[in-house]
């Protein structure tokens, strides 16, 4: 009976605002709410911002890609056979050095996303929150996503060429796909492994967001707040 009660109201709230909300609310009998527009936008804007601290910030350190089995970057598709061949010709850890560098190239480029998602975080309108708040697990990070990633790839292309560059895998990637080309009957490589690299660091960067956001969604010890546990009750109603 009370969740037939309070589902009415939820959307009147939604998409009417607060005085109707309160009038249906009077009529019930029901106290009134505090809850507001802006409220509502408030608890997702920390949630954003709860889960760039504690998961994007991870993925700037020291194998925060590399030691991470649910962002780590892999060889593109035409590679995995380069790597398979080098491990079996006793090349393996040349094959290993070359992976470990493509992580290092996404965690330097990581450190120029937060600036950005600040910006997109601050943006979030109360249509936007209601749409948030009522949608998917991953509905906030699906709209940082589509806030963000063009201006991420634009800024983490030129770094992660830079970051080759910088510890010399350019020189080591060349290395290995000329060794590679070499092996007689081989059909020979030469992709573009800073255009892949930024694609799976935003990929990571995504990945690790939506972690956070689930945990928030799901179990409220994480609602570590008196604004989030209020913003994500609403949630919990749907």
């Amino acid at each position: 009976m009370i969740k037939k009660i309070l589902l009415p109201i939820l959307l009147l709230v939604l998409t009417n605002g607060c005085s109707e909300l309160q009038s249906v609310a009077d009529g019930l009998g029901i106290p009134s709410t505090t809850m507001d527009n802006a409220t509502i936008a408030s608890g997702l804007r920390e949630a954003l911002d709860k889960g760039i601290d504690l998961q994007v910030s991870k993925l700037m350190q020291k194998d925060g890609f590399n030691k991470n089995d649910m962002v780590r970057i892999l060889l593109p598709s035409e590679l995995q056979k380069v790597d398979k061949t080098l491990r079996d010709i006793g090349l393996g850890n040349l094959a290993d050095e070359g992976i470990k560098i493509l992580n290092r190239a996404a965690e330097d480029a990581v450190k120029e996303a937060s600036p950005i998602f600040v910006n997109a975080v601050k943006e979030i309108t109360f249509n936007d929150a209601k749409d948030i708040l009522l949608g998917q697990d991953d509905a906030a990070t699906n709209y940082l996503k589509q806030k963000t990633q063009e201006e991420l790839y634009a800024k983490f292309n030129p770094v992660i060429k830079q970051s080759f560059a910088k510890v010399g895998a350019d020189e080591i990637w060349s290395n290995i796909i000329e060794r590679y080309n070499s092996i007689p009957l081989v059909n020979k490589v030469n992709p573009d492994l800073t255009d892949y690299v930024t694609g799976e660091a935003l990929d990571g960067v995504y990945t690790m967001i939506k972690v956070e956001e689930k945990e928030i969604r799901t179990n409220t010890a994480a609602r570590t707040s008196s604004l989030l546990k209020s913003v994500f009750a609403l949630q919990d109603k749907k």
